[in-house]
């Protein structure tokens, strides 16, 4: 079995698959005090509820974009399942050239997203992923990653207003019944969730227009299946694009006989 792990800056997300089946994934928060013994804990403890082994892990593969926890997990996976594990960055053999400059800069997320997007839907797509930072990543019809657009979380941007306004409260992210709030809650809730999926339509618009009119859109993160609902472009929500895309990646580099699918056209 291989054991994936996506370390991302507010949320790490772990699966377990059994060759290509998906056995079980949970979502931890990203605490970067938490020591290699609490990672092993929590682990074991997640694969104990599931009536998992933890002895039958024969590999780990883990995508980061917080460094300080890299030598963290590294141990944690050293220690508690006696392997060394594969980080994936931008110099691996992945199946999809990066054009992005430099393409040390592209998070490990960012990468297997696209190579799972790829392997399941076809190129071009647009893989959009709901995280911390909320990205848009476009591969054309080639299967290369071209680059994209970054900005600041939905979370982010209700944090902001919690702390840069003294008047307003923390409230709930989610989609309100009407545009027009009758109360400062619901004024706050409309302006989050209809003001994020404007700006996460109007740069998909812009993005499809420069590959050609043509591209899939695939939703992946936390607060995918939320802003999903109101966007006119995107088309697939995949909670575990992720945890695929590094099943991808490692069978590519642990197994270069089995390459990964060369990318199909959606055209």
């Amino acid at each position: 079995m291989l054991l994936v792990i996506d370390i991302g800056n507010t949320n790490t997300s772990l699966g377990m698959f059994n060759g290509e089946t998906l056995a079980a994934h949970w979502r931890l928060t990203t605490a970067r005090a938490r020591t290699i013994d609490e990672w092993g804990v929590h682990a074991r403890n997640l694969f104990a509820l599931a009536d998992l082994d933890f002895r039958s892990i024969g590999a780990v593969a883990i995508a980061s974009v917080v460094p300080p926890l890299n030598f963290t997990l590294k141990r944690m996976a050293e220690v508690y399942f006696g392997l060394t594990p594969l980080f994936v960055d931008h110099t691996l053999d992945t199946g999809v050239p990066i054009l992005y400059q430099p393409p040390s800069d592209v998070g490990a997320d960012r990468i297997v997203d696209a190579v799972a997007a790829i392997h399941k839907y076809g190129a071009p797509c647009i893989v959009v992923d709901f995280g911390t930072a909320t990205t848009c990543d476009a591969i054309n019809s080639r299967g290369e990653y071209l680059g994209g657009v970054i900005t600041p979380g939905i979370t982010i941007s209700s944090d902001a207003l919690f702390e840069r306004a003294a008047k307003l409260p923390r409230v709930e992210i989610k989609r309100p019944q009407k545009v027009i709030g009758s109360t400062t809650v619901e004024a706050m809730q409309s302006g989050l969730y209809h003001g994020y999926v404007g700006l996460v339509d109007g740069i998909l618009r812009k993005m499809i227009n420069e590959l050609d009119g043509s591209a899939r859109v695939i939703a992946t993160g936390g607060l995918a299946p939320l802003i999903a609902t109101g966007s006119e472009f995107i088309e697939t929500v995949d909670e575990t694009l992720t945890l695929e895309g590094l099943r991808l990646v490692y069978e590519r580099v642990a197994s270069p006989k089995s390459k990964v699918q060369s990318p199909k056209s959606s055209a």
